[in-house]
């Protein structure tokens, strides 16, 4: 017998979505009945390209993340580079130049007063971070406070700290019971400011107030308007509760401006971003706060450490990614861009706003939402869904519906002509399903 082990060869007689069902467990899916999963070999701009060469137009980002379009030059080749000096090495007692870099470039162009970078992994991690950094914070202090305050339908991630400030849904449903308990508050509006405001200001024993600004994601593209987060936020302010944005989503021009709380007077004590921070390259996760947040844990108490990290904390080429999408957002081109895919979606917004199977249409920066009327409540579980889903992949559009609301998030360099094929997609959709 050879000391070698046997080096098991593919079968390739097998096409890519044949060996993928074989092997893999793919995210948010039910493996049971699943259609085939399309096999993507290349990207190039706003498209993406399957084994038989059909061309999609990837209209919602590949899951928000990709804002610069695929495989952008400038940021491969920085990557490439970066290879050839450094790849990794631990973050805890070292430090390299692309981490100090990106938080030098990063916290002057954040909202507010940020002042301190923590890097992790990913948006959830992100989460977790500014959890840990607000309930320790207290406790550091000798004021331990121990309830959250989140908004109804919020989603922030997929770890346990992050499902628990969650909004209680499908996501969370078999886990309800190992979450810890957050206080829930309906998104302000003209008729609930006031008492959303009032019930901030008796709050006691509040630890911090996390909040997806302007948008929820996940919770169905749910938008609310930034003069009545604001005021929360002034309510939060005066009751001694930190308060933490979750800006994976909307962050890096999303809503228009380079993040959603540039909108606000009111600045957050820490903000959480990921997603568009690498330009959709690779995964990296950031959490910023502010220098009272920061003093709070340094000590000769070495109780009062912030004990979190990961292997991959900081990772050089991440970072070096995230400053080449740092160069390409902040160039004249893209925010021009920014605005112009804003204004093609508040004409189209116009257009069909009227349609009798138009329930509700919103739009905040570049992403716009359809609620699509099904005669039922607005539900994930849809079966309209699969429907929709499909009718936009055969006409090689990727738009990933929540249930019966469909949304389009591109990247910011679609061209007019792209944006054109969507609308009329839906369009049609409208008229024929």
């Amino acid at each position: 017998m050879s000391d070698t082990p046997e080096i098991q060869t593919l079968n390739t007689k097998l096409n890519l979505t044949e060996r993928d069902q074989k092997v893999i467990w793919h995210p948010y899916t039910q493996m049971k009945n699943a259609l085939p999963h399309i096999p993507i070999v290349r990207g190039e701009g706003v498209y993406v390209f399957d084994e038989q060469g059909k061309r999609y137009i990837d209209a919602v980002s590949s899951w928000w993340v990709n804002i610069h379009g695929h495989a952008h030059p400038h940021i491969a080749q920085k990557v490439a580079e970066q290879l050839n000096v450094l790849e990794h090495v631990i973050f805890a007692g070292f430090t390299h130049e692309p981490a100090v870099l990106l938080a030098e470039r990063l916290l002057p162009i954040l909202p507010g007063k940020q002042d301190k970078v923590f890097y992790t992994d990913n948006g959830s991690t992100a989460v977790e971070v500014a959890l840990k950094m607000c309930l320790q914070y207290w406790d550091n202090k000798g004021k331990p406070k121990t309830k959250i305050l989140a908004f109804k339908n919020a989603y922030h991630g997929d770890t346990f700290g992050a499902m628990s400030v969650s909004g209680r849904s499908i996501f969370t449903d078999a886990f309800n019971s190992l979450l810890f308990d957050v206080e829930f508050i309906d998104l302000p509006n003209e008729d609930n400011i006031s008492d959303l405001v009032s019930h901030i200001s008796n709050l006691k024993d509040t630890a911090c107030f996390i909040f997806e600004p302007l948008i929820l994601g996940s919770g169905g593209m749910l938008m609310y308007e930034a003069q009545y987060l604001d005021q929360l936020l002034s309510a939060c302010k005066a009751a001694q509760v930190l308060t933490i944005a979750d800006e994976v989503m909307t962050g890096f021009g999303r809503t228009g401006t380079y993040f959603a709380c540039d909108k606000l007077s009111n600045k957050p004590d820490i903000i959480c971003l990921s997603k568009g921070l690498t330009g959709g390259t690779m995964p990296l996760g950031v959490t910023t706060c502010t220098n009272e947040i920061f003093e709070a844990f340094l000590s000769d108490d070495k109780l009062k450490t912030l004990y979190h990290g990961h292997s991959f904390t900081a990772n050089p080429i991440a970072c070096v990614a995230s400053l080449a999408s740092l160069d390409i957002l902040l160039k004249d081109e893209t925010l021009q861009n920014i605005k112009r895919v804003e204004a093609r979606h508040a004409g189209f917004l116009q257009e069909v706003k009227s349609h009798p199977k138009v329930k509700s249409i919103r739009q905040t920066g570049t992403i716009i939402a359809i609620e699509w009327e099904t005669g039922n409540e607005t539900s994930y579980l849809s079966n309209l869904r699969n429907l929709l889903y499909a009718y936009f992949l055969d006409k090689g559009i990727i738009l990933r519906p929540l249930g019966n609301i469909i949304y389009i998030l591109p990247p910011y360099v679609i061209s007019d002509e792209d944006l054109d094929v969507i609308y009329a997609a839906i369009k049609s959709a409208l008229e024929e399903i």
